[in-house]
């Protein structure tokens, strides 16, 4: 199976998935989300660059896409943190909605966070993870670190990576970001994203 992977990050959601089975490509913006990713997974194929562009000129080349569109504007913590702002939610999510949803002929899953608002419509929820996808994904529970959202350390790194099995060593700080944890929380763990995989041929299917 060709699989894209979009808004790839440190490949949680794929960490699991078989390339030697499967032909996996990954995009990613963050060049240095991509260096990491690139070394962790070199037979796979990593693209650096903008997802959205790649997606509109190879959708058709896929069997199976996933994407996770960025999450920090759609999150609980706009509206409950001391640096609340006002913001404008970021339109890519309803985009990769709409487009796999009437462009796409073969399997997709679009990942995202529960909103602070009132979601998208045709969501499953699985932890705190929300997925439009033409995918029926069964149950799945994978439990997370006491006090998860508040691992914001050097210790707490080291805590997140051994509950994803997805170690490297310098701490990862990009755009806004001066948390050496985020870009781990944002990861979905690679149990959860092996079972949506083998959903696609068997959706009442638990691994673990």
């Amino acid at each position: 199976m060709r699989i894209l992977n979009l808004e790839s990050g440190l490949l949680g959601n794929s960490n699991l998935w078989d390339d030697s089975k499967h032909e996996i490509v990954n995009v990613e913006l963050e060049p240095k989300i991509y260096e990491v990713s690139k070394n962790r997974k070199p037979n796979q194929t990593h693209i650096l660059g903008d997802s959205s562009e790649y997606l509109l000129k190879h959708y058709k080349d896929f069997d199976f896409i996933w994407s996770s569109p960025p999450c920090q504007k759609h999150s609980k913590m706009v509206m409950f943190t001391r640096h609340k702002k006002p913001c404008f939610i970021d339109p890519m999510l309803p985009q990769r909605i709409i487009f796999l949803k009437h462009f796409f002929k073969g399997k997709y899953v679009v990942e995202n966070v529960t909103p602070y608002y009132e979601p998208y419509p045709g969501y499953q929820k699985i932890g705190r993870h929300l997925f439009w996808s033409n995918i029926n994904i069964s149950p799945f529970d994978v439990p997370q670190p006491p006090n998860f959202i508040n691992l914001t350390s050097t210790a707490g790194k080291k805590i997140m990576m051994d509950w994803l099995d997805i170690h490297y060593e310098k701490n990862i700080y990009y755009g806004n970001n001066h948390c050496p944890v985020q870009i781990l929380r944002n990861c979905v763990h690679p149990k959860l994203g092996l079972h949506i995989l083998n959903c696609i041929d068997n959706p009442k299917q638990t691994l673990f």
